[in-house]
């Protein structure tokens, strides 16, 4: 059995709250990363755009396929 597949069993498990805090926790822990690189915050908004867009095609397409 594969790592991913094993994950896959796990997140079945949990409910709304354990996905809400799980992206809570992403979200500081990406605050964390901006105050040690500072030189982040320099990028345009655009950017992020762009990155939030592509990160967000695959869950998308899969979520709205069926």
């Amino acid at each position: 059995m594969g790592l991913i597949s094993t994950w896959n069993k796990k997140v079945k498990n949990m409910d709304i709250w354990d996905i809400g805090l799980t992206k809570l926790a992403v979200f500081f822990g990406a605050l964390c990363i901006v105050s040690l690189v500072p030189a982040i915050l320099f990028l345009d908004w655009y950017v992020f755009l762009i990155i939030g867009i592509i990160a967000s095609i695959r869950p998308l397409y899969k979520f709205l396929k069926d």
